[in-house]
């Protein structure tokens, strides 16, 4: 009786797994696909190599122009920033920020897709990064 018991159990627990894993989508990075159409970035910031700010100021992000504009203090180094963006819940962002970013070519700025929880809405954001003027 006790065997039986806890071969039902398993199959239970296994039909359950089974069925949670196939209930929700996921994304070619492991991400739950949701019914979340927004596609916006709502904060960025960009720290040096000692993972302090060097913005001077709060960026200024437009959702219409898709544009990140930020002004970094005279003398930061630009080819070690790692830039950190906060996005409307579910959307992700392309690509990915695995390290350090070199943004030290002012004349072409760095661009990022962000990507909407239904993987369906792409919006490509282009950060433009200043230098405060020399004090």
């Amino acid at each position: 009786m006790k065997n039986y018991l806890l071969t039902i159990a398993a199959v239970l627990l296994t039909l359950v797994a089974w069925v949670r894993c196939t209930d929700f989508p996921v994304d070619d990075d492991g991400l739950l696909i949701t019914t979340r159409g927004e596609c916006y970035v709502s904060n960025f910031e960009l720290l040096g190599s000692d993972f302090q700010t060097v913005r001077t100021k709060s960026a200024v992000i437009d959702t219409t122009a898709q544009t990140v504009n930020v002004e970094v203090f005279y003398g930061t180094d630009l080819k070690n920033l790692w830039p950190q963006f906060s996005l409307v819940t579910d959307a992700k962002l392309d690509p990915k920020i695995t390290g350090k970013v070199d943004f030290s070519d002012l004349a072409n700025p760095k661009k990022w897709t962000v990507i909407s929880g239904n993987r369906k809405v792409k919006k490509t954001y282009t950060v433009y990064v200043t230098v405060q003027a020399k004090p």
